[in-house]
């Protein structure tokens, strides 16, 4: 069984990529945690139309990430800038120079706005 928070962040990624129909019933389904039946209610549709469309929508959204793979890029940024807010604030605290504090509170609040951003 998938991962609902997996495809939740592969719609955030690819969702324009997708039919109409399919971002609403990946929308409702994942996102708001609806069952089957509510979607369907929703979308004017039967379960088994929306359980199609929600195949359809997962296999897109995992050939899209095969092929383009933008949300392993983000998990690497992400762990990336990570690592370097962790060491930086290390280096910040182990040393005792004025210059060497000061250019690390830069490079600090210039990776928190980065990963910011990415989040």
């Amino acid at each position: 069984m998938e991962n609902n928070l997996e495809i939740s962040l592969l719609f955030d990624f690819y969702s324009q990529m997708l039919t109409s129909t399919q971002q609403e019933a990946v929308s409702l389904y994942y996102n708001d945690d609806l069952s089957l039946k509510e979607t369907a209610d929703i979308l004017g549709m039967s379960r088994q139309g929306v359980r199609d469309a929600l195949s359809r929508a997962k296999k897109s959204l995992y050939t899209y990430e095969e092929n383009l793979k933008l949300c392993e890029r983000f998990k690497k940024t992400q762990t990336g800038l990570e690592k370097i807010i962790e060491d930086i604030q290390k280096v910040s605290v182990l040393t005792e120079k004025e210059d060497v504090r000061k250019l690390s509170q830069s490079i600090l609040d210039t990776a928190q706005k980065l990963y910011e951003q990415e989040v």
